[in-house]
């Protein structure tokens, strides 16, 4: 992928390119606040999204953090060994770990069936545990829980100025570990580079972006409210300019009689200027909103949209290839599925894994 200033290279290598970017004679912290600026940098270039705050945890940091929570439950479908590599030795079943084995377990890749993708779901089921405990121990209803765990999480984690702990916890109260979801990104497989490296490949680009932004949606409300009417005039009150944009020839002299027919006033007609609209479009000036519902309403489905190109008084339609007729609602366009991530679970999610 992309890192600004650094050409294409792996996700991981933006964080240390940060490091390398810091001024001569720049401290440990600073160095590292350079390290995480250019892969939050880096991450919102690739997800299109805003990133708020960063949290880090390095390995000792996780090792003292999985001793906070007093170990964590997890469930393996199958015992593995992998004491050359991460030094992962877990007999198969439930079983409870912390510390050092902790960090075994979230380490290994080698031997596992799909490598670097068990990997990650092994390190999301460990964070599901920690947060299992942290509600049933109902610690974020305790305010000195609270304040414990977010003095412990304080030593374990680097965090942005803005990042409060405590607003945090606040912030989980209501929250319950079946609300928790984990997805991964949506992948295709793993390779390796023109170096040779191990790499994980991932979708296109517009898949990325449509994943991300299914994430970061806001929640449909549970009972939506009705929206007022909008605004709209007689027919007889609103001019229109028809211009084809199609490809279709004839579509504007037809669509102005049509339009004639039902009350409006048709100024001129003309072709757009392109013949390759997919979408029919209503321009409209600053003001006329309720011309431009009117004549939304006579083709539902069309766009509108303020352009400073329209002249007060008249509305520009630009018929695209959906168009259907006056009267007609607009062919709609194919549906574009929800982007899901893969090996969806929730933090209440207890089932065995590799």
């Amino acid at each position: 992928m992309s890192i600004p200033g650094h050409g294409e290279d792996k996700l991981n290598a933006a964080y240390a390119y940060g490091m390398q970017d810091a001024p001569e004679g720049a401290t440990d912290a600073q160095r590292q606040s350079a390290g995480a600026q250019l892969l939050v940098q880096t991450i919102s270039q690739l997800s299109g999204l805003r990133i708020d705050h960063y949290a880090e945890v390095d390995l000792l940091g996780f090792f003292e953090l999985s001793n906070i929570v007093g170990g964590v439950e997890v469930n393996l479908c199958q015992a593995v060994d992998d004491s050359f590599y991460s030094g992962a030795v877990f007999p198969a079943g439930v079983q409870t770990i912390s510390g050092a084995d902790a960090l075994k377990f979230v380490r290994q890749r080698h031997g596992l069936p799909r490598g670097d993708f068990d990997r990650i779901i092994r390190q999301q089921v460990y964070i599901a545990g920690v947060l299992r405990n942290i509600l049933s121990e109902n610690v974020l209803l305790d305010l000195g829980k609270q304040r414990d765990l977010a003095d412990a999480a304080g030593d374990a984690l680097t965090v942005d100025n803005g990042l409060n702990l405590f607003d945090l916890a606040a912030q989980m109260q209501s929250i319950t570990a079946g609300s928790i979801d984990f997805q991964t990104i949506p992948y295709v497989g793993d390779s390796e580079d023109d170096q040779g490296r191990y790499i994980l490949q991932l979708q296109d680009a517009d898949t990325l972006r449509a994943f991300f932004a299914q994430l970061s949606a806001d929640p449909d409300p549970a009972t939506p409210e009705t929206p007022a009417a909008p605004e709209t005039v007689a027919p007889a009150d609103v001019a229109v300019a028809v211009f084809n944009g199609s490809g279709t020839a004839g579509l504007a002299a037809s669509t102005a009689d049509q339009l004639a027919a039902a009350g409006f006033v048709v100024g001129s007609t003309g072709n757009a200027d392109s013949n390759a609209y997919t979408l029919t479009e209503i321009r409209y000036a600053e003001g006329d909103a309720a011309l431009a519902n009117t004549l939304a309403a006579a083709i539902p489905g069309a766009s509108t949209a303020q352009s400073d190109d329209a002249a007060p008084g008249t509305l520009q339609l630009v018929l695209g290839s959906d168009f259907a007729g006056v009267g007609q609602a607009v062919e709609a366009p194919p549906s574009t599925p929800a982007v899901a991530g893969e090996d969806a679970r929730t933090a209440a999610d207890t089932s065995c894994i590799n």
